[in-house]
């Protein structure tokens, strides 16, 4: 029988963790996973994956919670093959009525804790020479964001440091890739965006070109290629996932 991988998932307890995770396990992953809910663990072991679960780790800007989710998959499985991290904190208003602790706040979410997350699930992919890393951002970074123009200006330091950080470590066999969102049927965003009212619902699908919010499991299917092994060609880019806005 094959070895099984190697997947961290950090954040496997909201957005796409889980159903990322899910996905990876039917792919023949063993799992490292952030904070993720029990009843998860119980079905993902239940399927035949190993599953490490590391607890207090939500708050990638800290830089102790990555590296506890690589010390946890070393230790328990001796390598990683895949890290994937999502994070940020969604901030709206226009810029000039914004301040600049919104700024630091904003560059705390969406560029200090990908920093993070790539340092330490980095080091030991060099060492081995090999490994696969995808760090979600937002679409919005690929564009201008009337509403969000601090987060949408942090969004894309953090996709073009991913570009850099892949070149720099593509001669190690290790790609590095980022996907951003928008228009996502997710709490956060409903809740950032008012579209848990209908009516508000209704104007924010009709600005996305497909009609409607992705979901999570569909994205989590997008997102596996670029962290279950199966394409090892590339590295260094950004692909909008938002219905065709960017």
């Amino acid at each position: 029988m094959d070895e099984r991988r190697v997947a961290v998932v950090a954040g496997a307890g909201f957005y796409v963790g889980p159903s990322l995770a899910r996905v990876l396990a039917t792919r023949g992953h063993d799992l490292v996973l952030g904070d993720p809910d029990a009843a998860l663990v119980d079905e993902l072991v239940a399927g035949g994956a190993a599953v490490e679960v590391v607890t207090g780790v939500r708050d990638l800007s800290d830089p102790a919670a990555s590296q506890q989710l690589v010390d946890a998959a070393l230790s328990r499985f001796g390598r990683i093959d895949s890290a994937t991290a999502f994070s940020g904190l969604i901030v709206t208003g226009r810029f000039m009525n914004s301040t600049v602790d919104d700024f630091e706040r904003v560059l705390e979410g969406c560029m200090v804790a990908p920093y993070h997350f790539l340092k330490a699930v980095l080091t030991p992919m060099v060492e081995r020479g090999e490994g696969q890393v995808l760090v979600i951002t937002s679409a919005s970074g690929a564009r201008a964001t009337p509403g969000a123009p601090l987060y949408s200006a942090a969004r894309a330091g953090a996709t073009h440091l991913v570009r850099n950080v892949a070149h720099e470590v593509a001669r190690n066999h290790v790609q590095v890739n980022a996907v951003g969102t928008n228009f996502m049927d997710f709490p956060e965003f409903r809740r950032a965006s008012g579209a848990d009212d209908p009516a508000v619902r209704a104007k924010l699908e009709a600005q996305v070109p497909l009609g409607r919010l992705g979901t999570m499991d569909e994205f989590a299917y997008f997102c596996a290629p670029f962290v279950d092994g199966t394409s090892r060609f590339t590295t260094g880019q950004f692909v909008a996932y938002a219905g065709g806005w960017a």
